[in-house]
């Protein structure tokens, strides 16, 4: 079985990681690349700055991009995979999804809203169920599926894992790699020799997305978690992998073994993107490291250490690849999982 798809927003940082993670997929194949005004009409390889550390593919380099409006997408395309500036793909999500194309898409537009899919497939694969309920209430026949923020993606998994005693709060300081502000995102001059403090929304993001996702389907929404989170975001000198600091506070009392008991029981899915390990557990103090460990399952494992027992639960620290798992690859699982849906 081949699947054609297509790449919406494809000369960004993570429009290229699609590709490259497509280029050998045994299901997927991609159709169609669209950009901005400035890259339609050329081949994709005179409209890209390709960035990643592996070749382009000679196919794809040779493609003609397409504009992401105005009927360029053909009607054989089952998947998008959009890469889109949220500003941007507000509206053009939306127009594609009403001529009737499914989406997957990284794009921080509409994750919160009631009726979209906010999904990490190894955490609540149920939340497709809102798929009938969108096409309900919106009339179309197309989907918009989302994954949640980068470092939502690293955090997630393992608040699922722990919260089997009950979570009750979290406090999560990010230290976050240059490569999610994408690659015109940070100067030089900003980042070297420096930490900057903020990040424009990021904390608003990792103290909702996650109650949305922990949450349960009923009825026509999603009952949000309920836990307390709160969260400081910063941006270090580090080309890849977001590592973040945790504490978390549980009702029932929680031991460092258990704790680890919980995270390596949470299993990765039958998917291809699905890593063997989804969570990777560190007996070391100083692991995990971006530059150590943010490739592990193919940049698609989350891995958590030092691990230390408070006062009233436990404090971590977990690192996933940011522009993999925390978003191509997020994506391209959405997908994955959508395809074994009754949905698609």
């Amino acid at each position: 079985m081949v699947i054609s798809v297509g790449i919406i927003g494809a000369t960004g940082a993570v429009g290229q990681r699609y590709i490259q993670l497509i280029q050998n997929h045994p299901v997927f194949e991609i159709e169609v690349l669209t950009a901005s005004d400035k890259s339609v009409g050329k081949l994709y390889r005179d409209a890209v700055n390709w960035g990643l550390g592996t070749p382009m593919p000679d196919e794809i380099s040779k493609m003609e991009v397409k504009p992401t409006i105005g009927k360029s997408i053909p009607e054989d395309v089952e998947i998008l995979f959009s890469a889109l500036p949220s500003q941007i793909a507000s509206k053009a999500e939306t127009n594609l999804c009403k001529e009737g194309y499914i989406i997957a898409s990284n794009s921080s537009n509409d994750r919160m809203c009631e009726d979209v899919p906010l999904v990490i497939p190894e955490i609540n694969p149920e939340h497709l169920g809102l798929i009938e309920i969108q096409r309900e209430n919106r009339g179309w026949d197309g989907a918009l599926i989302k994954n949640p923020n980068c470092s939502v993606i690293t955090l997630a998994p393992t608040l699922k894992a722990l919260d089997i005693f009950g979570l009750e709060s979290i406090h999560v300081s990010t230290l976050q790699a240059v490569s999610g502000a994408g690659y015109d995102g940070v100067k030089s001059m900003q980042i070297l020799d420096n930490v900057i403090p903020h990040i424009h929304n990021e904390e608003e993001k990792l103290e909702t997305e996650p109650q949305k996702i922990l949450g349960k389907l009923e009825g026509s929404g999603i009952e949000m978690h309920g836990v307390e989170i709160s969260a400081s975001c910063n941006r270090v000198g580090v080309i890849d992998g977001h590592l973040e600091n945790v504490w978390a506070r549980t009702k029932e009392n929680i031991t460092i073994e258990n704790a680890k008991r919980a995270f390596k029981q949470l299993k990765g899915l039958d998917l291809h993107s699905s890593p063997e390990v989804l969570i990777e557990v560190f007996e070391e103090a100083d692991r995990p490291q971006p530059r150590l460990d943010r490739n592990r399952g193919g940049g698609m494992s989350i891995s958590v250490g030092g691990i230390r027992k408070t006062t009233d639960g436990i404090q971590y620290n977990c690192l996933a690849h940011n522009t993999i798992r925390g978003a191509a690859g997020a994506s391209l699982l959405n997908g994955e999982l959508l395809i074994n849906s009754k949905w698609f």
